[in-house]
């Protein structure tokens, strides 16, 4: 698949050239996660996913839930900065630019990992051990891509002039860049203030209908860890941000992640005034074709990791909100359910 995808192969670079990234590592990061949506085809034919509301009751291979959730989310900014500050440029050398997105990525994940689950959920059910090293595996190739590109690296696109690494320069393109830059914070604060607002909704729900349920039954009503939140889920009354749809939550991440991705064509390839090499030119994948093209006639960087995690945050997430719905259907009904979409509105396939 490789020499279909990029030319000017050479050997395939060793692990050490993963950390931090090498041109040529860099590279076949991104050819093989870029077609990560190809893997989620999986997710659309099964059911299975024991985590949350829908982790198995008893397996060897659950972890405790906010154990295992800290750890597969904290693998990220920990992987990113740890790439930005063993590299040369180090991260406090980069533009400005740079260490903002770097900053909001990082922040993102500080209330993932830590915030999340260990001071705003109720309960956290067990998490099979698949489903963290997969998402472990997601996290550390989307910051190795992440971290290539925020040192500095340009991304030639093959049959593309203007595609990030030959870029406008900064001056001569400023403000189409401040522009769109801009937009794009304002993106990112939206959806990251939507989602963690989604989130703390859902929470809130599960800790007053826990508190009803305790109050009505004795203490033998809590959960086997004895937490009496442990899987005590509702649906959320069709109001507010969750009056169309039953995941805002998922739909204000693809905004945030939307926003950062935009707000990413203020990082302009360093390469070789840095002291950096040149990946090998690269073919997109279809999907991304779009992003690379609009790049190119606005004379911007292509901010290609970016986009990358946009498109693979959606396909992983789609398929596991339409699943979501269809379980909230079974476990309350149809009527509850008030005919929303899972993330589109008022659509009952997704």
């Amino acid at each position: 698949m490789g020499s279909a995808l990029s030319t000017g192969w050479g050997s395939v670079p060793s692990i050490r050239d993963f950390a931090p990234p090498t041109p040529e590592a860099y590279a076949l990061l991104i050819t093989v996660f870029q077609y990560f949506p190809l893997v989620t085809i999986f997710q659309w034919l099964l059911s299975w996913y024991p985590a949350g509301k829908t982790s198995l009751k008893s397996s060897v291979f659950n972890l405790p839930g906010r154990i295992a959730w800290c750890a597969m989310e904290i693998v990220g900014p920990i992987n990113l900065i740890y790439n930005l500050a063993a590299a040369s440029p180090s991260l406090t050398q980069l533009p400005l630019s740079n260490q903002v997105l770097a900053g909001m990525y990082c922040c993102h994940y500080l209330n993932r990992a830590i915030i999340s689950p260990f001071y705003s959920a109720p309960s956290m059910s067990p998490i099979h051990f698949f489903i963290m090293s997969s998402a472990i595996a997601f996290n550390w190739f989307n910051s190795s891509c992440l971290a290539g590109w925020l040192r500095g690296y340009p991304t030639p696109i093959v049959g593309l002039v203007t595609d990030g690494a030959a870029a406008l320069s900064p001056s001569t393109s400023a403000t189409l860049v401040e522009v769109l830059s801009g937009i794009g914070a304002f993106l990112f604060c939206i959806g990251m203030a939507g989602n963690i607002y989604s989130e703390k909704t859902l929470f809130r729900l599960r800790i007053e209908e826990g508190e009803r349920r305790a109050a009505k039954k004795s203490d033998t009503n809590a959960g086997p860890t004895g937490n009496k939140y442990s899987k005590v889920y509702v649906i959320p009354p069709p109001t507010g941000v969750f009056r169309s749809i039953l995941y805002p939550h998922f739909a204000f991440e693809w905004l945030e992640w939307a926003g950062f991705a935009l707000a990413g064509v203020a990082v302009f390839p360093l390469g070789k005034s840095a002291g950096l090499g040149t990946p090998p030119p690269l073919k997109p994948a279809p999907w991304l074709l779009p992003a690379a093209w609009a790049s190119d006639r606005l004379g911007v960087p292509l901010p290609l990791p970016a986009v990358m995690f946009v498109v693979n945050a959606v396909a992983n997430m789609l398929p596991h909100a339409r699943w979501g719905r269809k379980w909230y259907v079974e476990k309350f009904g149809e009527k509850d359910v008030a005919g929303r979409g899972a993330v589109v509105p008022w659509c009952s396939l997704l």
